[in-house]
């Protein structure tokens, strides 16, 4: 691990964040793959998996995002905490609007959301993944280009735990998706096709957050709490509630629990 993050620490900033984006649509689908060895997965299993995708996604968003945010602004008091602010209601109104324009359908195919659409029920499945993807990408993009501009409370160990925690959290998602399609009658490759696709939007868009970041320095405290915002979002408006569609909602919320404790930890341990 510390070979690796002297690596990271040697190279372009966002070369590293592409690596690390690359890492977690690699990962996602390694857990799409399991199409191929399984018929099928319990609600329950499903359930457990997203509550722990919730956890990892809220500690990461205070440890990883919100925390480095507030402690490189300038100031103190309402002062301080302002740009966090103001970033993380910017995140969470960006994807407030995709969620209202794009068309996108959740993994118990229930209802479509945004836009009316005649597209396959595939192709909006995995446009909801997708636009969930988006705020992992970029967070983990931003925190690389917080590192290579040398800000205090940006580290390449807390960049490097976020990307792992994202992949940790990525691989039962890959999952997640590419299993509903098998049960809709999609051939298995194509759902594991349709569930790595998913994340190829991840090192894009971390990508672009370190280039945003390393090239406009001073906007590194709102990108931050953007990519929280985002995040928030995400577990508020879309995973909770999935997990409480049947009766595994404890499950879930242990799942979530587990997940939270091991994206804080990685942070901590690491950064």
């Amino acid at each position: 691990m510390n070979d690796i993050i002297l690596y990271l620490e040697s190279i372009n900033p966002i070369r590293a964040a592409l690596y690390a984006g690359l890492f977690t649509w690699i990962v996602t689908g390694l857990g799409a793959g399991l199409v191929f060895f399984f018929k099928g997965t319990s609600r329950a299993f499903l359930d457990t998996m997203l509550g722990f995708t919730g956890g990892v996604m809220v500690a990461a968003s205070f440890w990883s995002l919100l925390s480095p945010s507030i402690e490189m602004s300038a100031g103190s008091g309402f002062t301080k905490v302002l740009p966090a602010a103001i970033g993380f209601f910017l995140g969470a109104l960006m994807l407030f609007g995709l969620d209202k324009v794009l068309p996108h359908i959740h993994i118990n195919f229930k209802e479509s959301e945004g836009v009316k659409t005649k597209w396959h029920r595939t192709t909006l499945l995995i446009l909801a993944i997708t636009l969930h993807n988006i705020p992992e990408g970029l967070a983990v993009g931003v925190l690389f280009g917080g590192v290579a501009a040398g800000f205090d409370g940006a580290t390449i160990g807390g960049a490097v735990a976020l990307a792992i925690g994202i992949g940790l959290q990525n691989f039962p998602e890959g999952f997640a998706v590419s299993m509903p399609l098998r049960r809709q009658g999609v051939s298995k490759f194509k759902s594991f096709w349709y569930g790595q696709l998913s994340a190829i939007v991840e090192p894009i868009a971390a990508v672009l957050g370190a280039w945003a970041v390393y090239s406009f320095q001073p906007i590194l405290p709102y990108a931050l709490s953007f990519a929280a915002g985002a995040m928030i979002f995400v577990v508020v408006e879309e995973v909770i509630p999935e997990t409480q569609q049947d009766k595994y909602t404890d499950l879930a919320t242990m799942g979530f629990v587990v997940g939270f404790i091991v994206m804080m930890s990685m942070d901590v341990g690491l950064g």
